[in-house]
């Protein structure tokens, strides 16, 4: 105890010079050797044999993983995880194929190929690469706008009548030729795709993984949430069975929900009753399933329970003729022969494709960060993988694809150790194209529609980082609030740069209006805390502790001076000042000493030169 007293009455006592950048500089003796840029650039195209083989492991990664993987010890849990991730596939790939406006087919396409490019060139261990919510909605976005269904309208007559797959306009006597329309379709979406995927591999080339920093957890959580909201008012149609007007632009949410609800008396309700049976059927079935997820070694797989019983209902009761639920339709089998992209449109939607690229890259190096920093291993932020994975996908008629955080939770938690669990999903896939596809072309899209809902629950559940983040930081909140209010009313792709360009603004007025503040001492310990805001703690006596919780620059250098003399008293300017005049006195002592020395060494000289 005694000690203890002791050492809270020690008195410091510090004498040195108060010195400033330029004399801390010269006391040192700072190095002026700076490497040259020529010798820059030949340092980064310097070749040898270790470094020619690190580089290309690094860009090959399954090289470097594959010959010590345990093939014991992991390869049955990656068999079980691969498959349990590959029955998600399926229905999230159907499911999201209708947000993306293209048919269910290219939804497992977008689950096959995708993931096996990035088993081959991936870093992370454990996420699950394919269709995502939010990547489907930005494409189907970018296909009703640039094939809208008012282009592909022909005249009924009876030959057309045999036609599968057409909608019967209500306000005239022309159909709809959804065969033609839907080739248009998938060539767009392959063709953005494609383009979203050589922009995230300049992405990579540009070393953009550190950008991924300034896009803040709130900034991310806002986003998705809206962008779920946009995949909800999408789905609308698919739930009452009724066909509303695409629009596009600005607003064009509120207008798609005006129209829904002038439609609402044209609802299908054999539709409605598939719809609202799917929803509560599933939401019933994934509470079981959470229950009894201590009990069972895998996730009861419900959304494949469901396309398996809609399917064989549907089939049964000929829900399409007898009550005009609309289907799935052909799902051819095999694969299909790749395809050169549609250049000629590429111009009109580079802007989109920009988007999608910046979108899916910042999520895939946030999850990856994520479950790297969970399990002790790295990952490469600027590794243009994901877009690689699209540029190929584009080929081959996927739409854009990302990592899901739902797969990637059920690959975690049925043992899956690496991107061989990655790899037996795309076969899962595989078999499902090749075999069992066609099998499910009585499915009703309402299913479909009702697994997007129930899948969107987690999103939903962001709201309440509202609350949360009035009590810890209310610059967030209205981050948060913000990307969700400019998302919502300007779409995705102009949602998502405002809200960047919204989240760069409080940046900059948190460096401008940050909090300013003098430290005390916590009696008995080492931490210092505002004085006002605690009231136990104890200023040393003769020692001011000034804080500022941003960086001094420019911008807010006069602001810290003059919060600096609020707060101590100081009179900043005048002691700038003063210590300006010591520092040129300071300077004509060393001149005069200096010229003294070199007169002294001059006599020395002359006398040394007498003979």
């Amino acid at each position: 105890m005694r000690d203890l007293v002791k050492r809270r009455r020690l008195v410091y006592n510090i004498q040195r010079e108060v010195m400033d950048e330029l004399r801390v500089d010269e006391v040192a003796d700072k190095s002026a050797a700076k490497t040259s840029l020529s010798d820059n650039i030949k340092e980064s195209v310097r070749c040898s044999g270790p470094r020619v083989k690190s580089c290309f492991l690094s860009c090959v990664p399954l090289l470097s993983w594959m010959p010590r993987y345990p093939f014991r010890e992991n390869i049955f849990a990656d068999l079980v995880s691969g498959i349990s991730v590959g029955i998600m596939h399926l229905p999230q790939g159907m499911a999201y194929a209708l947000l993306a406006a293209v048919p269910p087919v290219f939804g497992l396409y977008s689950s096959f190929y995708p993931v096996l490019i990035y088993f081959i060139f991936g870093s992370s261990n454990h996420i699950s690469v394919g269709t995502y919510s939010v990547m489907s909605v930005m494409i189907g976005g970018v296909t009703e706008r640039l094939a809208p269904d008012s282009d592909f309208m022909i005249l009924n007559n009876d030959t057309i009548d045999t036609i599968n797959d057409t909608i019967n306009d209500t306000f005239n006597d022309t159909i709809l030729d959804t065969a033609i329309r839907d080739i248009e379709r998938v060539k767009i979406a392959a063709a953005v795709t494609f383009l979203s995927g050589i922009f995230q591999l300049l992405l990579g080339l540009v070393q953009f993984g550190f950008v991924v920093t300034y896009l803040s957890e709130p900034l991310v959580r806002g986003y998705t949430t809206a962008a779920s909201i946009h995949v909800i008012v999408s789905q609308l149609k698919y739930i009452f069975g009724i066909n509303p007007h695409r629009y596009s632009g600005p607003l064009s949410l509120l207008y798609t929900m005006l129209e829904v609800c002038s439609l609402l008396d044209q609802t299908n309700i054999g539709t409605l009753v598939v719809s609202i049976v799917t929803i509560v059927g599933l939401i019933l079935a994934k509470e079981v399933n959470s229950f009894l997820v201590q009990k069972l070694p895998v996730p009861i797989p419900v959304e494949l329970l469901a396309i398996i019983i809609a399917t064989l209902v549907s089939w049964q009761v000929d829900l399409k003729t007898v009550y005009g639920v609309q289907t799935v339709g052909e799902i051819p089998s095999g694969l299909q022969a790749p395809v050169m992209p549609e250049f000629s449109i590429m111009r009109s939607i580079i802007g989109d494709a920009f988007a999608m690229a910046v979108v899916g890259y910042g999520i895939d190096i946030s999850l990856g960060r994520i479950f790297a920093l969970k399990y002790g291993y790295k990952v490469d932020s600027n590794q243009a993988t994901l877009g690689l994975s699209n540029m190929i996908g584009g080929f081959f008629q996927c739409f854009a694809i990302s990592c899901s955080m739902s797969r990637s939770m059920v690959q975690i938690s049925t043992g899956g150790k690496s991107q061989v669990a990655g790899a037996v999903s795309a076969m899962v896939i595989l078999f499902i194209l090749l075999k069992i596809g066609e099998l499910f072309q009585d499915l009703p899209k309402a299913v479909l529609a009702g697994i997007i809902y129930v899948n969107l629950h987690g999103m939903m559940k962001q709201f309440g980082d509202i609350p949360a983040l009035w009590r810890k930081n209310k610059v967030d909140m209205l981050v948060w609030l913000m990307t969700l209010i400019l998302t919502i009313l300007l779409n995705p792709d102009l949602g998502l740069a405002a809200s960047i360009a919204f989240s760069m603004f409080t940046v900059i007025f948190r460096t401008q209006l940050p909090k300013y503040s003098l430290l005390g001492q916590v009696p008995g310990t080492d931490i210092y805390r505002p004085i006002e805001d605690y009231n136990q703690v104890i200023q040393i006596p003769g020692v001011l502790i000034f804080r500022s919780s941003a960086t001094l620059y420019f911008a807010n250098a006069e602001l810290y001076t003059e919060h600096l003399y609020d707060k101590t008293g100081v009179d900043v300017p005048k002691l700038l000042s003063h210590k300006k005049k010591l520092e040129a006195k300071r300077q004509r002592k060393d001149k005069k000493e200096a010229q003294k020395a070199k007169k002294e060494a001059k006599k020395r000289a002359k006398k040394m030169a007498r003979p």
